[in-house]
């Protein structure tokens, strides 16, 4: 009798994982896949990793991708070539795309970060530092034309000298600028996180400023997808930027530890104190928006900084190229 007992027991775990699995592949397929070209692998995206993280995504019906796409250049031509759905970088390159004529242009529908996400890294360690101190110093500053290579010029225009009388580098690849760094190339280098706080540890720099916090606040790191794409899939849309809603609502209600410890996958080289750290770090900077509402001052302010660097002579339409109506305001 005891037999029979546990042979039904068995019997009934086995219908039981049968029926769960088949839920869950149904689950799985009724998901519409969606692939997000990313610009960089960066703390900076916490929120974006926690919705990921944390099934946000899955609750929206979206089976989301993340994909490094090195530069914003690169994420550009993977949404239009449509490799990717959703691009994630920059706004200035959705300008760049809309005033090359493409018809089928790039839209924002969806603002992250609200400021650079780089820091001023010096070969030295400056007490006091102050903008001035890079006058006559060579800074490896990212790729010509990119955000953190524009914002820097902007930073340094603003806060009592000139770019030219610095050496700004914009000729070493976005990713190999720590390597080159590293190797003596440079008196100063622009870096994300987690790389500029590990060149710290290393001891091959020191972090000396924020270049978002000189900058000022724009819609730094944006989502963006085809024009069409946007039209024949609002709820993918509206799904997606209910996702990362949710992710910024919880960076900005729970503590760093809290954060770190739910987007520790996504960095697995860098130690739970370091990425504590490091989500303070950017928190303490004020890095991303309340909300993925892009307002018209910062979008403006962003065409400002590529005015001042000689990459656009006219402001691009802003009613085209940015979409809030997935958003909520601020």
């Amino acid at each position: 009798m005891k037999k029979f007992i546990v042979f039904l027991i068995i019997c009934g775990l086995v219908i039981a994982g049968y029926f769960i699995f088949k839920d869950q592949g149904k689950d799985q397929k009724d998901l519409t896949k969606v692939k997000v070209g990313e610009v960089t692998h960066s703390v900076f995206y916490a929120p974006q990793y926690v919705a990921h993280s944390l099934g946000y995504f899955k609750d929206e019906g979206l089976d989301v991708e993340l994909l490094l796409t090195s530069g914003a250049d690169k994420v550009t031509a993977a949404v239009l070539s449509g490799d990717v759905q959703i691009g994630f970088c920059g706004s200035e390159a959705t300008i760049y795309i809309y005033q090359q004529g493409e018809k089928d242009y790039l839209v924002n529908f969806g603002a992250l970060t609200k400021r650079d996400g780089s820091f001023i890294v010096a070969r030295d360690n400056i007490k006091d530092f102050t903008v001035k101190d890079l006058k006559g110093k060579k800074i490896l500053g990212g790729r010509q034309g990119g955000m953190p290579a524009m914002t820097l010029e902007w930073a340094i225009n603003t806060n009592g000298i000139t770019s030219t009388q610095t050496n700004i580098d914009t000729s070493v690849d976005f990713a190999s600028m720590s390597g080159s760094f590293i190797g003596g190339n440079g008196d100063f280098v622009t870096l994300f996180e987690p790389t500029a706080s590990e060149l710290e540890k290393e001891g091959y720099g020191h972090v000396v400023a924020s270049v978002g916090k000189l900058g000022g606040i724009v819609p730094y790191t944006a989502y963006n997808a085809k024009k069409s794409y946007i039209k024949d899939n609002p709820k993918v849309i509206e799904g997606f930027n209910k996702a990362i809603q949710k992710g910024l609502d919880y960076v900005f209600s729970h503590s760093n530890k809290e954060i770190a410890e739910v987007i520790t996958d996504y960095f697995p080289d860098t130690s739970k104190k370091d990425l504590i750290s490091i989500v303070k770090r950017y928190k303490d900077n004020d890095s991303w928006f309340k909300t993925t509402y892009i307002e018209k001052k910062d979008f403006e302010h962003i065409e400002e900084i590529m005015k001042n660097a000689g990459y656009l002579k006219e402001n691009a339409p802003y009613d085209k190229l940015v979409n809030n109506n997935y958003s909520k305001e601020r």
